[in-house]
């Protein structure tokens, strides 16, 4: 990918691919996937996956709306739309320039044959609920910004049969747009108060993860599951943000220390929005188990993982 790519140019990663490709997709063993915003920490998770296998072959753009050009020269077995994290807290231009987007998205889908994947983030869901929330439920925001994204998924429903509406918690990882990790770390290191609720429960959910059970799901239908429609996908053990960021500190505290850094970390301040009742955003995904045979990954161990990952990095850049 270049750094003057644009909306109208594309440009494929360089993943290892069968040397013929058009025989190896007819039996079901190669997909080719177009890929929106290039700079979200989802689309950087699936750039490392796709390189890291034989079978997937990525086409990437730098905008969320793609033009019919790059569909009709990509040829892809799909388009993928990453979330619009933390809708609720963006300024509503920015909510509405999204939909736009995917309904734009949508029609050339619908020109060209090919399916979307859309995924969403689980703000959608504003209220909540006290148990866990289904697919079939689907979101009923107050909110007008989260209303305008209802109205595109419900058209995305009804024009374009094969598409796969993939519901998420909020993603981290270690670096993209969104990632959440990378400013809680620098809060973290900068001594600084960490603000987070204490009052809602979510499933943080791996961007690392969902590139992962994103290919496996267009592999299959690839091979013709047509397992199409809505799916919730987001990580086991539902928490607080407070708690998330809690045990971020705990474990980075933990990685510094063998590392003989010694480093004052920041606190945390808890936040307290729904003083009556706890919101509870907490995503059942038994679906995407029954139809493609994914399991949900333990927050806290990609977290773990990925502060690995952290440190072996900053130990390589402390060395130079």
């Amino acid at each position: 990918m270049t750094d003057n790519a644009t909306m109208g140019e594309y440009v494929p990663l360089p993943t290892a691919l069968p040397a013929n490709r058009n025989d190896k997709h007819a039996r079901g063993e190669t997909v080719k996937l177009l890929l929106a915003d290039a700079g979200h920490c989802l689309s950087l998770a699936l750039a490392r996956e796709a390189n890291r296998r034989r079978d997937t072959e990525l086409v990437i753009v730098e905008g969320t709306q793609v033009t019919a050009r790059i569909l009709a020269e990509a040829k892809p077995d799909a388009l993928i739309v990453p979330p619009l994290a933390a809708p609720a807290r963006l300024a509503p231009a920015e909510v509405m320039a999204h939909a736009d987007a995917v309904e734009a998205n949508l029609e050339l889908c619908r020109e060209y044959g090919v399916p979307l994947v859309w995924c969403v983030s689980d703000e959608l869901y504003e209220d909540g609920g006290d148990g866990t929330l289904d697919e079939h439920v689907t979101p009923a925001p107050r909110d007008e910004s989260l209303k305008r994204l209802i109205v595109a998924g419900d058209s995305v429903r009804q024009r374009l049969p094969r598409h796969l509406i993939v519901r998420l918690g909020p993603l981290f990882a270690l670096e993209g747009a969104h990632a959440w990790l990378p400013g809680l770390i620098d809060t973290l290191l900068a001594g600084e108060t960490v603000r987070a609720a204490e009052d809602v429960i979510l499933c943080p959910t791996s961007a690392d993860a969902v590139a992962m059970a994103l290919i496996g799901m267009l592999q299959q239908q690839g091979c013709g599951a047509e397992a199409w429609g809505a799916y919730h996908l987001a990580g086991t053990e539902p928490v607080s943000p407070y708690t998330f960021a809690s045990v971020v500190r705990t474990q980075l505290a933990t990685h510094l220390e063998r590392q003989g850094r010694d480093l004052t970390l920041g606190t945390l301040q808890a936040l307290h929005h729904h003083h009556d009742h706890p919101l509870r955003r907490v995503l059942n995904c038994r679906r995407v188990l029954d139809a493609f045979g994914i399991h949900q990954k333990p927050w806290r161990l990609e977290l773990s993982r990925m502060l690995d990952d952290w440190c072996r990095l900053h130990d390589k850049e402390a060395a130079t």
